[in-house]
């Protein structure tokens, strides 16, 4: 393996970890839920794709041939951690999450009828 590929491997292995560590981080000290939904979604997911185009880089200088695995996964992290993102956000909206000043929880995008008086209530506490 050339000194150039090892290099590149190194650089991706520590920036992926550098980054899921930052994500990790605002997970664990930002203060409310929509701040903390940050962390996973954005530097965790670059981390975690640093971390496999380097294991993908590792393994193709290795064997010769890309292993499509690794390019799989990586392409499905970065579709679904979006969507789920957007799915826990429009869920903390409607049930009406606590939050900080410093977020604004007013949300603009939601139309009146979405809405509610109160938050959406679970099924296990005999509302229904």
């Amino acid at each position: 393996m050339s000194f150039w590929v090892e290099a590149l491997i190194s650089l991706l292995l520590i920036a992926g970890g550098l980054f899921v560590f930052v994500g990790s981080l605002g997970m664990a000290h930002l203060r409310d839920f929509y701040m903390r939904l940050h962390g996973p979604t954005k530097a965790t997911t670059l981390g975690i794709g640093c971390m496999l185009s380097a294991s993908m880089a590792y393994f193709w200088s290795v064997d010769g041939t890309p292993d499509i695995q690794e390019l799989l996964i990586t392409l499905f992290l970065f579709i679904t951690a979006p969507v789920s993102a957007h799915l826990l956000a429009k869920t903390g909206l409607h049930m009406r999450l606590k939050h900080i000043d410093k977020t604004q929880g007013k949300p603009f995008e939601l139309r009146p009828e979405e809405v509610g008086k109160k938050p959406v209530p679970h099924p296990d506490k005999g509302h229904g």
